[in-house]
């Protein structure tokens, strides 16, 4: 689908309307919490699942500070939530799923977890990394601070982009591994301010969106969180005529070569 009209403003100047088929064969999604992938693409997830893309998922941290019950004890929280992520998976159809094992709320921006990441990346080489918005510090309303693990996987995954996923020199142990560099060419950031520039269309999926959810039962308790859901995304699609939608910022960072090619024969 080409440019629609009107811009978001800020970085993302060009607005851009994307249907279901989208050309990512390949996506991996990084994010810190059993549940954050859920939240925030399960309906673009689904979407790709659906038209024959594989997802893999690379979850940070253990979740293991989710709960702040008491006598509820990290050892024995995190294989819950690790349970349930996979279980969203199932839903989902994501195809694999990888614990980085991080102590939820522990997370830095350090060379362990830059190359746990970049392990991912060049073993899986996606045609897209989905990653948390380390710029965002609270949410429009001042009511909700960002957690500080995802500003840090954020961050994480923006030093992946560049330069360790494509640079050899970096994590030179890597090689030993099998894993050459891989560069990648597109990057997109869940955002629903300024910086969208991308409306995904979820309207055929967001039950499949909310049916994840519900596996993490150790977070949704009674919540009904198909109502807040659905009132997002119906938000998030109204300024594009839509009815229900995810919005992203994306970096189109390399041209892919049959890419390249159909733009010259045309």
């Amino acid at each position: 689908m080409g440019p629609s009209e009107g811009g978001a403003g800020g970085p993302f100047s060009e607005v851009r309307l994307v249907w279901p088929l989208v050309n990512f064969k390949r996506a991996l999604v990084v994010f810190a919490h059993p549940d954050d992938a859920e939240f925030g693409t399960a309906g673009t997830v689904a979407t790709w699942t659906r038209n024959g893309g594989e997802v893999a998922y690379v979850c940070v941290t253990d979740g293991s500070a989710g709960s702040n019950e008491p006598g509820v004890r990290r050892d024995e929280l995190a294989p819950i939530r690790e349970a349930e992520q996979r279980a969203a998976c199932e839903v989902l159809g994501v195809s694999d799923c990888t614990f980085l094992g991080v102590p939820d709320g522990m997370v830095e921006v350090t060379l362990d977890l830059r190359r746990a990441i970049t392990r991912q990346v060049r073993r899986f080489r996606p045609d897209v990394l989905v990653a948390p918005d380390p710029s965002r510090l609270w949410d429009e309303e001042r009511r909700y601070i960002n957690h500080s693990d995802h500003r840090a996987v954020g961050l994480a995954c923006l030093a992946v982009v560049n330069p360790d996923s494509s640079t050899r020199p970096m994590f030179p142990e890597l090689l030993d591994e099998g894993l050459e560099p891989f560069e990648l060419h597109n990057l997109w950031i869940p955002t629903w301010d300024g910086n969208v520039d991308t409306f995904v269309d979820i309207t055929d999926t967001i039950e499949t969106k909310i049916e994840a959810l519900r596996c993490h039962k150790s977070q949704i308790h009674d919540w009904p969180v198909d109502e807040w859901i659905r009132a997002r995304a119906k938000e998030r699609g109204a300024p594009k005529g839509l009815e229900y939608a995810e919005t992203f910022g994306t970096f189109r960072l390399r041209q892919a070569d049959d890419e390249a090619q159909t733009e010259e024969e045309t």
